[in-house]
């Protein structure tokens, strides 16, 4: 405890040397991201070598000209995705389990996924309930860009009322529960379409987009995809100082002259925009915003946010590219759910972590 009041007041004399171990994290972490790049542009249904690659992505011809399609119009942006997605959820987790002080918090605990699975459920399963209006709103139910649109949509009217709940709800604790609340209003209302739907094909198209998938973003989704995550980033550092001072809870914050309320907003508006942004885009993609954060908490052995934002980053891009290649199976046209692969994997691996990290080390079980 008393590490972490020095932590959060920058005077820390046990936490401040693994500052110096800084570059050296993040450069393996580099490293790592770089090879998992590389490897989903490698392998797949057909391995592409990796020399052939480079050609592709320096604009030259590689020996096969198919291989210039699947490397470029498919792997690459799919990597690309993975890279922005995995990045987002594991800051919007730490920032998540840091501001309600819970191990358990994740990038949806404030009902950002649920609206935006509502914004899909709405779009694909109610064309079989209001008939031919809602067919010719759709304009293609089946078009993926239909369903970002509508997840989009359902991810910011979500987002829409808990920053205005952020700004008037005292504790971080009410707005945790308030969120909830949301997720299972929300997802009730999902249930219902689901019940009432006419199609099986239209349900059976929802239950896919829950599956999760990095493969559906194209290159011009991208151009809207990367800059939102890279406006909850630039947020999310930013408030670095005060995601330190909240270690010790919100009362010894204001204690330190911290405005409490303010960056909470804020906190929250980075979480929700790189969350609602993954889940509209990528679908409601599971585990990597709690896995994370454990991960770098215990190898790095230090809760300071100067040290685990830019980890997290890395390491969750990381994640987000090993799981996804495990999912499409190399050497097969058999591909994997996304969000299975991510909890069967990483699951038993995290509760590895947990059990035998030494005792005392994060701040978050306490």
């Amino acid at each position: 405890m008393l590490q972490e009041r020095h932590l959060a007041e920058g005077t820390n004399p046990v936490i401040w040397p693994h500052l110096g171990l800084r570059p050296v994290a993040l450069l393996l972490f580099a490293l790592l991201l770089a090879g998992a790049f590389s490897l989903n542009l490698v392998l797949g249904s057909v391995t592409v070598p990796l020399d052939q690659v480079l050609l592709i992505l320096t604009g030259q011809t590689p020996e096969h000209a198919p291989w210039t399609t699947i490397v470029r119009d498919f792997r690459l942006p799919k990597a690309l995705t993975a890279t922005l997605a995995g990045s987002a959820l594991g800051v919007a987790g730490l920032q998540m389990q840091t501001l309600f002080r819970n191990p358990l918090a994740d990038p949806f605990v404030l009902g950002v996924s649920a609206g935006a699975s509502l914004g899909v459920a709405l779009v694909v399963l109610s064309v079989g309930v209001v008939g031919g209006a809602s067919m010719f709103a759709v304009s293609g139910w089946l078009n993926q860009m239909s369903l970002t649109v509508a997840a989009s949509v359902g991810a910011a009217l979500v987002l829409g009322v808990v920053l205005l709940l952020a700004r008037h709800v005292q504790q971080s604790v009410t707005l945790l529960i308030v969120g909830l609340m949301i997720g299972y209003l929300t997802s009730a209302l999902v249930s219902l379409l689901v019940a009432f739907a006419v199609a099986p094909e239209r349900v059976q198209a929802y239950i896919v987009w829950n599956f999760g998938s990095f493969g559906g973003v194209t290159w011009q989704q991208l151009q809207v995809f990367a800059p939102t995550i890279l406006i909850g980033m630039v947020i999310a550092f930013a408030l670095t100082k005060s995601l330190n001072a909240l270690l010790l809870g919100e009362s010894y914050a204001r204690s330190m002259g911290l405005r409490v309320t303010h960056s909470r907003f804020w906190i929250v508006t980075s979480a929700s925009l790189l969350a609602g942004a993954v889940t509209a885009f990528c679908g409601p993609i599971a585990f990597l915003g709690i896995a994370v954060p454990h991960f770098c908490r215990t190898l790095l052995a230090t809760a300071d946010h100067r040290v685990l934002l830019p980890s997290v980053t890395l390491l969750g891009a990381t994640c987000a590219l090993l799981v996804d290649l495990v999912a499409q199976l190399p050497g097969h046209t058999l591909v994997l759910p996304l969000n299975a692969v991510m909890s069967l994997v990483g699951a038993p691996v995290v509760i590895w972590v947990l059990l035998h990290r030494p005792a005392g080390q994060a701040s978050m079980d306490r």
